[in-house]
């Protein structure tokens, strides 16, 4: 971390940071960190609402005492493009990585996403993968069945036939289609078990209502998914189909509540 590792005071001062409301910009600045430091600090050890400063310095000290040794040279990531810096993109992965995490997102398979992700393909083949992250083959299937189980990776063979592993700009619209159909099997099977159980009763009374919430959901999940996906993909010039921008305001002009994509 830039400055050294955070200290136990450091970690007790976010723990009354986060009861207090604070964010983690506040937090960074008033213990002279970057945001980064704090935000990855938090999603680590339990997340905004579980943080304990003494539990994260423990887990801290532990991770530190069975650290692997640094991988040889020969296996170092590939030099940065485009002028970026090595050791702030090592940091962001790092970050992004410990945010999937704290979404929950297993770790190995977060650890996949978030490089497939910040790669400026959005492709990698398996030994790719092997050579970047450090980790054996077995490692990278497993994390990309469970990845692509949610909608978040596709396969493709390039030109010389290698199976690669792909993130584009719809994976997180597959994503979210992929949630709303695993709900929908919840509420099927909720509204099975009211008849089983029989209506009326409390347990049944509680089933339909899971069921009404979760279809709610389901629905309002793939309304936005779909809404959020066409607008995305409308060019910049063009304005999508019944926004509120389409329409001229009383004065013939935008207006300047409409929000810019």
């Amino acid at each position: 971390m830039p400055g050294g590792r955070l200290t136990q005071q450091e970690r007790q001062q976010i723990a009354l940071g986060l009861a207090d409301g604070l964010a983690y910009a506040e937090i960074a600045r008033r213990l002279d960190r970057p945001t980064s430091t704090v935000t990855r600090e938090v999603m680590r050890n339990g997340g905004p609402t579980s943080y304990r400063a003494d539990l994260a310095h423990r887990a801290t000290e532990h991770r530190t005492h069975r650290r692997r040794p640094a991988a040889p040279r020969g296996a170092e990531a590939p030099p940065q493009v485009h002028g970026r810096d090595p050791e702030a993109m090592r940091e962001y992965e790092e970050l992004f990585t410990t945010v999937l995490i704290g979404s929950g997102t297993p770790a190995m398979m977060a650890r996949v996403l978030a490089c497939l992700t910040l790669t400026d393909s959005g492709s990698l083949t398996a030994a790719e993968l092997v050579q970047r992250l450090q980790v054996s083959p077995a490692s990278i299937s497993k994390a990309i069945a469970f990845l692509e189980g949610q909608g978040l990776v596709r396969r493709e063979r390039d030109e010389r036939r290698r199976e690669r592993y792909v993130v584009d700009d719809d994976i997180w619209y597959q994503s979210m289609m992929a949630t709303a159909e695993a709900l929908l099997q919840i509420v099927v099977i909720a509204r099975q078990g009211v008849g089983v159980l029989g209506p009326g009763t409390p347990a049944a009374t509680r089933l339909e209502n899971i069921a009404r919430f979760l279809d709610f959901i389901r629905e309002s999940t793939t309304r936005a998914a779909e809404q959020a996906r066409e607008v995305l993909s409308t060019s910049s010039g063009a304005t999508p189909p019944g926004s509120a921008s389409a329409e001229a305001t009383p004065s013939g002009s935008a207006s300047a509540d409409t929000p810019s994509v």
